[in-house]
């Protein structure tokens, strides 16, 4: 705050909306509409709006401004204690993208462990007075219902909530991820594909499995035996050790990245070629995905662009609560294809043949 501003404004009192409003020349309500990032505001308007407000070293009030609008402007976000990358870098890109549109985030932590875990969680957020939750990258409690009493958005697969209204960010029509890495492997010419499934508590995992494993009937290929890891490369390394003993392994689709640069090592050190032998896809694009050998063909969720979507949508419906929500937007993932997959050994000796 400025020594200025401090005496201009009556010694040691913090600034208020008043102050700026008299300094730039407006209304109270014409900098509650700036701060608010409300339409209606000239460009002119809002720049001498903000310029006095830095000048007096004016912050706006959230408790004032929650008793005025039955609002807090601070949306709770459940999400995994976990250091992997999905949830970790969604965690970041909300907070982000939150930022962007003058929110704040309160997180809960649930942990895999804990049976109660989403529900306790959501009672801390609720405690605190949000105007909405975010579910991101839960794992299941066991079936039980989830009551929520304030709006709850979805990103992704999610257990069963009960809530004034629940949206979802979903993957677009047709473009699911799991099925179309396993469609990818399926187009080189593989006559099926192995899966290295995450741990079927996360509903990420199951939807992962579910929609390999139907896109493996839909295309009348066998659907082999699931094999649960538990999203590490360790875990990813003995499931590749098993695989690689089984002369009809020719791909592999993993959960997540770790698991699959897991498996590429054990695969390596069994003597088993990649992509020669046999073809891996992972999932997440995690940054050493392309640096690893070979560079691992992935699927991108772009958790930006998912926080980014996700956000803008919750905060239309809580800008609007009395109009229906809009249909739900898509999210895109998208196959990031590289020198880990190709078309299998026989397909290639077929091909020089003729």
């Amino acid at each position: 705050m400025s020594d200025t501003g401090l005496k201009r404004w009556g010694g040691d009192r913090r600034p208020g909306g008043t102050d700026v409003a008299r300094l730039a020349g407006v209304s109270q309500k014409t900098v509650s509409r700036v701060f608010n990032k409300e339409p209606n505001v000239t460009p002119e308007t809002r720049e001498r709006v903000l310029a006095a407000a830095q000048s007096l070293g004016y912050r706006p009030n959230g408790a004032a401004r929650a008793l005025l609008t039955g609002r807090t402007n601070r949306i709770g976000v459940v999400s995994l204690g976990t250091s992997h990358f999905g949830p970790s870098s969604l965690l970041v890109a909300l907070e982000r993208a939150a930022r962007g549109i003058n929110y704040s985030l309160s997180i809960a932590n649930s942990f895999e462990e804990d049976t109660s875990g989403i529900a306790a969680a959501v009672d801390n957020l609720l405690a605190q007075g949000v105007d909405a939750v975010i579910l991101s990258e839960p794992v299941d409690d066991g079936g039980e219902r989830l009551t929520v009493d304030v709006p709850v958005l979805t990103l992704g697969a999610a257990p069963i909530v009960q809530a004034p209204v629940v949206l979802s960010v979903r993957a677009a029509e047709g473009g699911d991820a799991a099925a179309a890495a396993t469609r990818h492997l399926l187009d080189l010419g593989h006559r099926t594909v192995h899966h290295i499934a995450g741990p079927q508590r996360w509903w990420a995992a199951r939807e992962r499995l579910q929609n390999w494993r139907a896109t493996l009937t839909a295309a009348g290929a066998g659907v082999p035996e699931v094999l649960e890891g538990d999203w590490t490369a360790a875990r990813g390394y003995e499931i590749g050790t098993h695989l690689a003993l089984d002369p009809e392994v020719t791909a592999i689709f993993a959960a997540n990245d770790e698991m699959a640069i897991g498996a590429i090592h054990a695969l390596h050190e069994a003597g088993r070629s990649v992509p020669g032998d046999i073809s891996v896809v992972g999932f997440d694009d995690i940054p050493v995905a392309a640096h690893v050998w070979p560079p691992l063909t992935t699927v991108s969720s772009d958790n930006a662009e998912l926080a980014t979507v996700g956000l803008a949508y919750l905060v239309d419906f809580l800008n609007n609560p009395d109009s229906p929500p809009a249909p739900p937007p898509q999210h895109e993932h998208r196959l990031v294809i590289r020198n880990s997959t190709s078309r299998p050994a026989r397909r290639r000796k077929e091909t020089r043949r003729a």
